[in-house]
């Protein structure tokens, strides 16, 4: 059975699909296509048209109303276009009709960062993780992978070899995705004695939304060589590094970053990923502060912790790439109601983020912009963890303190 991996796009032009709903306004559905086509670029593919459409509920058949429906295929087949993707996920009766009517690939948000994650893994136990996402996402589609076959009408005797092939597959998929996740209870007891052979050292994980610059900031912190690259989902794997800020050393992990509308099934793999996160004393939670949705973004990794880790941890927020801030300033006369595209950096730092106080700090990884201060503030941080679970250590940091004071 072939592996299910989406075919190289590298060439291909898509188009993107959005629903305007009560739930979503329009501002939202063009920040969320915004995603689709960075997720579209990092798959490798050319997202060249957008089509928004206003309807109380996605249409249970083919999600978009008939009229957008048949709009699409005429600039579909004009254009020479070879990928149609939605930005919600499709039920397999959606996939089918609409891939019926279109003649093209259809894919939908889950089926691209599936694709993405593909691409992405690199250890044993990344591409475990995205196998058993992939096969729990397929099982439930499997009639439309066989609608190119010959089906002949149901009946005793008289079954059709896509209707065979169909319960086939069904079994090696449900055998597959027991033997993966045996493999991925395996691989997550050796992780498990890795992490307790580290001993006692504090902990601190790196978490965030995706492209926020964790791995940037892992690498500013740790002077490592992550991975890191203006891409979603740069980072699969967590990476742990040894930090000694001062006299004090502490682990640091990066781990994979957080988007909205996640996949379940992508959830539910990668919870064994983020044991980092589970059993990290402290949170450095990384914020693209000069993304316009940023505080939507912290919402969707404060929401996506929760399912994860219902613990209480200490979590200092670092609203990253403050470099990259922009804003336009409002005319005198411009009456309008002022957003986050007309307020300044330091403006903005007096709103609620001012009774952050200690636990919140604007830097640039990239730039190494207030690096100093948020060393500082870890230590700090660390240092009363540590003294809290060694108690004896805390006359050496009072004599150290007063050394260097």
């Amino acid at each position: 059975m072939k592996e299910f991996i989406i075919t190289d796009t590298s060439t291909e032009q898509a188009v993107l699909v959005g629903l305007i709903t009560p739930e979503q306004s329009e501002q939202k559905v063009k920040e969320y296509l915004d995603e689709l086509a960075f997720l579209a670029d990092t798959a490798g593919c050319e997202p060249v048209k957008r089509f928004q459409q206003r309807m109380e509920s996605p249409h249970p058949v083919t999600f978009v109303g008939s009229g957008k429906l048949k709009e699409i295929k005429d600039y579909v087949a004009e254009h020479d276009i070879g990928i149609v993707i939605f930005d919600d996920e499709l039920s397999a009766k959606q996939l089918k009709n609409i891939e019926k009517e279109l003649q093209v690939k259809i894919l939908d948000r889950t089926s691209l960062i599936l694709d993405i994650f593909a691409r992405r893994a690199q250890t044993a136990h990344a591409k475990a993780q995205v196998e058993l996402a992939q096969y729990q996402y397929m099982l439930p589609r499997l009639a439309r992978l066989w609608t190119h076959l010959e089906r002949q009408r149901g009946g005793i005797g008289m079954r059709g070899p896509g209707e065979t092939q169909i319960e086939t597959d069904r079994r090696i998929i449900l055998s597959r995705i027991a033997k993966l996740k045996q493999d991925l209870i395996e691989i997550d007891k050796q992780k498990s004695i890795q992490r307790k052979n580290r001993g006692k050292m504090v902990r601190v994980a790196l978490v965030g939304y995706t492209n926020a610059g964790k791995s940037t900031l892992m690498n500013r912190l740790s002077k490592s060589d992550v991975f890191a690259e203006d891409k979603l989902f740069a980072t699969l794997d967590t990476t742990v590094r040894k930090v000694i800020v001062e006299n004090l050393p502490f682990l640091l992990s990066d781990t994979v970053g957080f988007i909205r509308k996640l996949p379940t099934e992508l959830v539910e793999s990668f919870k064994s990923t983020l044991d980092e996160v589970r059993e990290a004393d402290l949170l450095l939670h990384v914020v693209d502060i000069s993304h316009p949705g940023f505080e939507e973004q912290i919402e969707v990794v404060n929401k996506t912790l929760a399912e994860i880790d219902h613990s209480e941890k200490p979590v200092i927020l670092v609203f990253n790439k403050t470099d990259a801030f922009t804003f336009v300033a409002k005319d005198d006369d411009d009456l309008t109601p002022r957003t986050r595209e007309n307020i300044p950096l330091d403006e903005l730092k007096q709103t609620w983020m001012n009774q952050l106080a200690d636990h919140c700090l604007f830097i640039s990884a990239k730039e190494g912009a207030n690096i100093d201060a948020l060393k500082a503030l870890l230590y700090e941080q660390v240092k009363e963890i540590h003294i809290t679970r060694f108690p004896y250590n805390d006359f050496l940091f009072q004599a150290y303190d007063d050394e260097n004071n």
